[in-house]
């Protein structure tokens, strides 16, 4: 039996194919009433495939319980919440918890493995191996790479796979893993576990980075006079096979829960191992102006000067996360302008932002269907 202790968005998908490849699974989590429906096989969530999946399950059952997670499972996986501290590096005081836990049992936890998924930053899984070893738990490092809106689908078909930790059959019980809950061959790299923690923030760093090149060089062109050439220049550089086409857009900032926090923790390490200048604040720094671009360029593009309409204010579209959404910022940017603005999203979005938006700009931000000539907001 495998054990999962956080069974939030990302640890229930993580759960649900690993039920689904032939494993049997504890889960647990927090909330006494969400284990409850799991156990209903009831879950709302906006996330494709999840609902169905849970339904269809056989060999799910969930407890609040985490020692009795410990207790049957010797392979445990922990996917709790890491947010964010103001300087950008992560709070781990919830895998800290999972950690206590184990050292807490009232029975022998040695042989077990301990795989941290969530986000953590770079020499924390040893800080916490420090505490585990001496039971004779082993910790990994396996974050996940996905996005919101897809993670079923992400997981299945994940680039690559990181994982930090000793050499020690643990590393082929994950390679089984993989191979059996993927539906593409899994590349399966293996280090330490602080180079993993570097890898997860780098990684989405780098990407951070190439969606700003991308729409600073859409900026440089739309001033050159240029702008309806932007995609094909972009194509163009994207074609170099060094570079590719993967995230090279002109378009909304980076955004939603884990770009532009991955960007500041990588920022936040770099500054604390004494590098005055790096990429994470340099391109965090970027985006913030870039939203103040695209309002100036709506409003020039707009020449009529009548309303303003949204399809969407979330990060992404199709989700509910409205975590650093530049499609949200660039909307109040517009109605602190002085414009009016529709906005036509999902029942639960609209619900979730309608209070502030009347209270802030009353009857100058519309929700629906547009009933009158707009500009309509597209990149």
């Amino acid at each position: 039996m495998i054990g999962l202790i956080g069974a939030g968005r990302l640890g229930i998908c993580l759960a649900l194919l690993l039920e689904e490849a032939g494993y049997e699974l504890l889960v647990s989590d927090v909330r006494t009433s969400y284990v409850h429906n799991l156990n209903q096989k009831f879950i709302a969530s906006p996330e494709p495939e999840v609902a169905d999946r849970l339904k269809a399950s056989k060999n799910i059952t969930a407890t609040d319980n985490n020692f009795e997670v410990i207790e049957k499972c010797d392979t445990i996986f922990t996917v709790v919440a890491t947010p964010s501290h103001e300087d950008g590096s992560y709070n781990v005081d919830a895998v800290w918890d999972v950690v206590e836990d184990f050292r807490h049992c009232e029975f022998d936890v040695s042989g077990k493995t301990l795989i941290v998924c969530c986000t953590t930053n770079p020499g924390d899984c040893d800080e916490f191996a420090a505490e585990l070893n001496p039971l004779g738990v082993d910790v990994f490092y396996n974050p996940e790479f996905i996005a919101q809106g897809s993670i079923i689908r992400d997981l299945q078909r994940a680039d690559m796979v990181l994982i930090g930790g000793p050499e020690t059959p643990i590393r082929d019980e994950l390679t089984k893993i993989y191979n059996d809950i993927q539906v593409t061959e899994p590349k399966i790299n293996f280090m330490t576990a602080k180079a993993a923690e570097i890898v997860k923030i780098a990684t989405n760093c780098f990407l951070t980075t190439k969606i700003s090149f991308a729409n600073m060089l859409g900026q440089v062109m739309t001033k050159a006079g240029l702008n309806k050439e932007i995609s094909t220049v972009l194509g163009a550089i994207g074609d170099d096979s060094r570079i590719g086409r993967k995230f090279l857009n002109f378009g909304y900032g980076y955004g939603g829960p884990c770009l532009p926090r991955d960007n500041r923790a990588y920022a936040a390490y770099a500054t604390e191992l004494g590098l005055e200048y790096n990429l994470g604040d340099t391109t965090d720094n970027f985006n913030k102006e870039h939203s103040k671009f695209l309002r100036d360029f709506f409003i020039k593009q707009n020449k009529k000067n009548l309303p303003f309409s949204f399809d969407y204010i979330t990060y992404k579209k199709g989700t509910d996360i409205m975590t650093e959404s530049s499609q949200f910022k660039l909307a109040t940017d517009l109605l602190d302008a002085g414009y009016t603005v529709y906005i036509d999203d999902r029942e639960d979005v609209i619900k979730g932002v309608e209070d502030y938006l009347v209270a802030m700009y009353d009857d100058r931000v519309r929700f629906g269907p547009v009933t009158e000539e707009v500009f309509a907001v597209e990149l």
